[in-house]
Parts: C-alpha cells; sequence; structure tokens
C-alpha cells in the first residue's frame, strides 16, 4: 500500500465537498484573534489562558459504559495536564449530521464542532480562518476539503478510507479464504454465509439513515481508479449512473446494495434495523458485513468481548484487476467566528492539541492528520495491495458545482444522500423496480439539473 506517497503526492486533495448550503449566519466579531493554527507551540503558546470551550460532536458513544477505548473524559485530563486553564465541556448528538446543521445556522453551538455539510463557499460566513492553505499544508493532510479563497478553516479528526467491516470468524465459517475483489464475488460470499451460517450477510442499516448515504463515498476513486472523478468528472458526465459493463463506476456500487437485498441478503425486515445495535452485533457474529468506512471500525471492535474478530476489506471493485481507495478526511473540526478571541485560541490549541499529541486518530482506526505523521492503525492489514488515493478538488471556480447539482436534482451525492439510498432498499425488498429502472430515474433527475444549471456535460 503507496500510502505514504499518495498522501504526500496529494496533500491538498480532498474527498467530495459535500454540500447542502446553509442559509444566514453571522458576520465575524471584531474580536476575532490573530493567532493561527501554524503559530501554535503546544505547550508554550497560551498556557496562561483561563476560558472554558464548548465542542460539540456526534461521538456519542465516546461517553458510554460499553466503551472501551479513550472516551472524551481522558483526552480532556490529558490536555488540561498541559493547559489546566482550558476546560473543555463535551456535548454531543446522537442526530448530529441533522442537528448540527440546524444548531449551526442558530449559532447557538458553542466553539469548536464538526463541521456539518455545508457549501465551501460558506465556511468564512461561520469558521474562523485558522491559517493561510500554503502554511496549513506544511501542518496537516487533506487541507483543501475545508479550504476557501486561499484560507482553511477546518481540520479532519483523522483519515478514512472506503470498504467494508466484516466478521472473519463468519467469513471461515463460511468457508471463505479469499476476500472478493468483485460485485459478483461479493454476493457469491454472501449467499455462502446465508447457507453455512446463522449471521445476517449484510446487514443495511436503513434505518439509521446516515448508514445509507455512506454508500456515495465508494463512487469516486474507490469504483473508478481515477482521482479526479468525483470533483472535476462527474459534475460534467451526462447519465453517471448507467453501467459501463466492466463491474465499476456508481452503477455497480450501488447494484451491490440492491442484489443483496432483492436476493434475500440483509436482514429480514429493513426498517428494524438500529445502528447502536448493529454493532453489537458485528462484534458478536451475527452480522457478517456492513458497508461503512473506516471509522466505524474501532467503534465495533471495542463493543464487545469479539473485537478481534472485526476486520476491515477493501470495497469489491477493481478497476482493470487493481483496487482502489478513497482517502478522504473524517468531520474536520471548526471554530465559531463568533466566539470571543479567547475562546477562539482556546479552540485554536485544543484542535491542534487533539490532532498532533493525543493519538486520537491512531485510537480511532483513522490515518493520523499531521502531515509528518505516516503511522496507519492494524485495521488496515488488508490493504497491502489496495493504492490510496484522495480525491482531488474542485477546478477553480467550480468549488459549489457539484453541491449544485445536489441541490437541483435532489440526489444528493455525498450530500445527506441517505434518502435516494434507502430507496434501493425499499424497491429491492418490495420487488416493484428494477435496479435498471432506479438508475434511469436517477440519470433523468441528474440530466435535467445540468440542463437547468447550464452545465457542459458529456
Amino acid at each position: 500500500m503507496n500510502i505514504k506517497k499518495s498522501i504526500a503526492t496529494f496533500a491538498v486533495a480532498s474527498l467530495a465537498v459535500a454540500g447542502l448550503a446553509a442559509c444566514g449566519g453571522n458576520k465575524a466579531s471584531s474580536e476575532d484573534t490573530d493567532l493561527t493554527y501554524p503559530e501554535i507551540e503546544l505547550g508554550t503558546t497560551g498556557t496562561d489562558l483561563e476560558t472554558t470551550i464548548t465542542f460539540y460532536n456526534g461521538r456519542t458513544d465516546m461517553g458510554t459504559d460499553t466503551y472501551k477505548g479513550k472516551n472524551w473524559a481522558d483526552y480532556i485530563a490529558e490536555f488540561n495536564k498541559l493547559y489546566p486553564g482550558i476546560k473543555v465541556d463535551v456535548q454531543t448528538d446522537s442526530n448530529y449530521a441533522s442537528n448540527a446543521l440546524t444548531r449551526l445556522q442558530g449559532g447557538d453551538w458553542g466553539d469548536i464542532m464538526m463541521i456539518p455539510a455545508v457549501d465551501q463557499s460558506e465556511l468564512p460566513t461561520y469558521f474562523l480562518p485558522l491559517g493561510d492553505l500554503k502554511d496549513m499544508e506544511k501542518e496537516v493532510k487533506l487541507t483543501d476539503e475545508k479550504a476557501y479563497d486561499g484560507k482553511v478553516y477546518g481540520v479532519a479528526t483523522d483519515g478514512q478510507t472506503s470498504g467494508v467491516i466484516y466478521n472473519k470468524r463468519i467469513f471461515e465459517e463460511a468457508g471463505i479464504t479469499e476476500l472478493p475483489k468483485t460485485p459478483d464475488e461479493f454476493i457469491a460470499d454472501l449467499k455462502l454465509i446465508k447457507e453455512k451460517t446463522d449471521a445476517i450477510p449484510l446487514y443495511t442499516n436503513y434505518a439509521a439513515g446516515f448508514t445509507m448515504g455512506a454508500w456515495d463515498a465508494y463512487i469516486g476513486g474507490t469504483a473508478t481508479g481515477d482521482d479526479a472523478y468525483m470533483n472535476q468528472e462527474l459534475p460534467h458526465t451526462r447519465s453517471p449512473f448507467s453501467d459501463p459493463g466492466d463491474g465499476t463506476h456508481a452503477y455497480n456500487v450501488y447494484k451491490i446494495l440492491y442484489d443483496a437485498v432483492d436476493q434475500g441478503l440483509t436482514e429480514d425486515d429493513y426498517s428494524t434495523t438500529d445502528w447502536e445495535t448493529s454493532k453489537t452485533l458485528m462484534n458478536d457474529g451475527d452480522v457478517a458485513t456492513m458497508v461503512l468506512g473506516a471509522w466505524a471500525v474501532t467503534q465495533m471492535q471495542q463493543i464487545g468481548e469479539h473485537g478481534e474478530d472485526v476486520g476491515y476489506m477493501p470495497f469489491p471493485i477493481s478497476v482493470d484487476g487493481k483496487q482502489y481507495a478513497s482517502l478522504g478526511g473524517n468531520y474536520s473540526m471548526g471554530i465559531n467566528i463568533d466566539s470571543s478571541a479567547d475562546r477562539q485560541d482556546a479552540s485554536m490549541i485544543f484542535i491542534k492539541w487533539l490532532t498532533e499529541e493525543s493519538g486520537y486518530a491512531m485510537n480511532e482506526g483513522g490515518v493520523p492528520i499531521a502531515a509528518d505523521d505516516d503511522d496507519l492503525p492494524s485495521i488496515y492489514e488488508e490493504f497491502s495491495e489496495v493504492e490510496m488515493i484522495p480525491n482531488l478538488p474542485a477546478k477553480e471556480g467550480e468549488e459549489d458545482l457539484l453541491n449544485d447539482i445536489n441541490s437541483e436534482s435532489e440526489l444528493g451525492i455525498n450530500s445527506n444522500g441517505d434518502k435516494k439510498v434507502q430507496g434501493i432498499v425499499e424497491h429491492a425488498a418490495n420487488h416493484d423496480m428494477s435496479f435498471d429502472e432506479i438508475m434511469e430515474e436517477w440519470n433523468i433527475s441528474w440530466n435535467d439539473a445540468l440542463d437547468t444549471l447550464g452545465v457542459e456535460a458529456k
């Protein structure tokens, strides 16, 4: 796995910037800090600060008794050894993706938040610039994901790839000795699991919503092997959901889900799935596979007594015989532009500490974001032959084009697209619409959006 080379080459590259344009917002305070992220020397800068900051995020699991990893209280206790005067109040939300947008627009979310789906052009409305892009590139990876007009407004908690969580014991019981590399091989393995074990072959996690939208993350570099596809080519492509005939691209990503449901290889009733319960089901071997980003692996390993059974494999699509995995940032941490100057300083210091000193990324199974950290967590042991590629950012002047097409077409690729993917599950379970009919509907919506927006496409 040539991850070091990939990260170094594409340090400013980004995954698709998901967008639901936020409206309104607050104006910058005249008391904004002059401090920048690159200027901070941990243990020296701001040691005399006495303030309390609020950190709003979606990691509800890190405050539960069943969570076996380091929780927020552990991290903050370590931070306070270095900065005893900065108190960190953590607020978590189980419906974060939706509620974060509402709170962002209302301005009542505190000082640090994991930035929800907003257009890049909206970042300066809500968030404090952490530094110039050219300077931030030297400090952290994937800086371009939350950059606008030469400024960076967020730092990812960790880097993530797109793959499949699986239970090693169940695969062994089913007699699967090689991991699947194509959609056909994956479906064949799910059939073996159903035939030879008591596990649910593929758990859709339909009811959680956000877990359905996760399927969108695979249609870029993972399914095409092309780092320019997601943000540069897709917005100029007509009928992108058509079958290319070679087992790749978006068509074959979503078809895996349709075929699994259609052939009875998922849970009996998709409406009764439960996100929190699913972690235990995977740990116990009651579920064989789930299609989710690497961020979820450690949660499922740490929830029960069988963490060693939970593994992570590349998504089963090969391009000319080679597998790829899109590399991008998890949620990025941003600072409230309307917080007081001392809270902004304290927030920036905490973000830099969490990124560079806490070990958070490795603890959570993520790729460390600090520019000089090339370590990888053990969950990537099955990715030795996989090339990780960050999706290149949009071309200059087209930063919001994909978001505009998403909004006009109502498909929400990588941006609140859970309902359209839930539709795949519904139609496959009800047998009332073929997969090709669904994809044709999507193509029509996409092409109409291109025409309405006057986008040149082929």
